[in-house]
């Protein structure tokens, strides 16, 4: 009996498990990201000083770390200057969230602005 359907619904299969997982990812990195957005505009309310801001920092702190971590692996999707661009991101947000944390700042919006942007290219 021939089975030649078989590898053409494995591919259709394969290609629509890659889409779902791939959208699953980028909504659960959105979501990470709402939450973390939501955390930063509690602590602009409250102030650079209360727990709540270090909570915020602290969650910022470890999404970013991991972004940039994935985004510096050569086995990354994105094209390299993209890629290059959402870590020097990245790092401005990481570096600006010390200024707070430090006192030096208590800025929280370009966090926020910055991190919806992103957010909003997960969508």
């Amino acid at each position: 009996m021939p089975m030649d359907w078989i590898e053409p619904m494995y591919r259709i299969n394969y290609a629509e498990t890659v889409q779902d997982t791939s959208a699953e990812g980028r909504e659960a990195e959105r979501r990470a990201f709402e939450a973390v957005i939501e955390g930063l505009r509690t602590a602009r309310e409250i102030g650079p000083n209360s727990v709540e801001a270090v909570k915020a920092i602290y969650q910022l702190r470890r999404l970013w770390a991991i972004l940039i971590e994935d985004l510096a692996n050569p086995e990354n999707g994105f094209q390299p200057a993209l890629r290059a661009d959402l870590i020097s991101i990245g790092l401005f947000i990481l570096n600006h969230a010390e200024k707070i944390r430090h006192g030096e700042s208590s800025d929280f919006d370009v966090l926020i602005e910055l991190n919806q942007i992103i957010a909003a290219g997960l969508e």
